[in-house]
């Protein structure tokens, strides 16, 4: 095998194999998982974003940071290892979870998998993401692999009906399976300023999630503003949320990084002042190696390696992950293949 593969092997295995319990280090100190804590009005009204300074911090990042060649590679590695691989389609059937559940378990070509050297990695995504239907179909197909199912519920995407539907949305998911479940707010709460019901309304999620990992999309597109998109968060890591998600995929506008910017930030301020961690959830509009490689180093910068691994941070992904083979093949080859050669299902 050619040196350079040797040599990749031994990058992508320091990448892809990061250390970890489920609990992560902020600044030197352990955090525990998030309990949740009784809703600090002060906190949030507290709570601002200087907006320009935010995009200027995005920009600066995307121009300043990259990584090339081997290490480029291994980093793709890791967004796939961090990958919620999704299908929430109007058109999805329980023959396309299978396939999609076939590419979670197998996301690399075995050949391109020979031709990097990364065979022993047992590369694989992190979870399969799909309609509260299909949460049986996925968890028979990923049997013994390790892949969590992950399970959108609450009305998705708009989150408008009655709130014992959406708990009793997702008690059924929780029961046929589902390890995560990803639940949307009212955004109406936060646009009247009403924290008390938003977090009653999560904190009701959160209970029925039982043992099943709690996703609260915040649907940033929707919010308005940073600041809205901030105290969203804040609030929703005191009901308890395990991880924090922009957007659902469906909104004009989704995951972009001045809204990152400002949701790692509550993560780390929360973090420093509760001593409990809360991952992050990127997704929409995520379609490109490049995208995916920013989104990394925001959080190696934001908030440390801890979050570099698929229990503290998720990519929500349907096509993302065929540019990233195709990235990968360029490294193994020097020749980018059509992109038909990589489908997802």
């Amino acid at each position: 095998m050619p040196a350079e593969h040797n040599e990749f092997g031994s990058v992508a295995n320091s990448v892809a194999n990061h250390a970890g319990t489920a609990i992560a280090i902020l600044n030197g100190q352990p955090l525990l998982p998030n309990k949740g804590i009784p809703l600090n009005l002060d906190w949030v009204r507290d709570v601002r974003v200087n907006t320009s300074a935010v995009e200027r911090r995005a920009q600066s990042q995307v121009a300043r940071r990259t990584v090339k060649k081997e290490w480029q590679a291994a980093w793709l590695l890791r967004a796939i290892s961090c990958m919620d691989l999704t299908t929430l389609s109007g058109d999805d059937t329980d023959e396309r979870v299978r396939r999609l559940c076939a590419k979670g378990r197998h996301p690399i070509e075995p050949e391109l998998e020979r031709k990097l050297g990364i065979e022993e990695l047992q590369i694989k995504v992190a979870a399969i993401c799909i309609y509260h239907t299909f949460v049986e179909t996925a968890v028979h197909a990923l049997e013994g692999s390790g892949i969590r199912v992950a399970a959108v519920s609450t009305g998705f995407p708009a989150g408008l009906s009655p709130l014992a539907e959406r708990v009793a949305e997702i008690r059924r998911s929780v029961e046929a399976g589902a390890h995560d479940i990803d639940v949307v707010i009212t955004r109406a709460h936060v646009f009247g300023g009403r924290w008390q019901a938003l977090y009653d309304e999560i904190a009701a999620f959160k209970q029925a999630c039982g043992p099943a990992h709690m996703k609260v999309i915040l649907g940033s597109g929707d919010l308005m503003t940073l600041r809205n998109v901030a105290r969203a968060s804040v609030v929703a890591m005191m009901a308890g949320a395990d991880f924090i998600k922009t957007s659902t995929g469906k909104e004009t506008t989704n995951a972009t990084l001045p809204v990152g910017l400002v949701m790692t930030r509550a993560i780390r301020e929360y973090a420093q002042q509760t001593g409990m961690a809360v991952g992050f959830k990127p997704a929409g509009g995520i379609r490109t190696a490049k995208q995916s490689l920013d989104w990394l180093a925001m959080m190696k910068e934001e908030l440390g390696d801890s979050w570099l691994r698929a229990e503290m941070f998720r990519f929500g992904a349907s096509s993302l992950l065929g540019d990233i083979e195709r990235q990968l093949e360029h490294q193994a080859t020097g020749r980018y293949s059509a992109e038909y050669r990589h489908p997802i299902a």
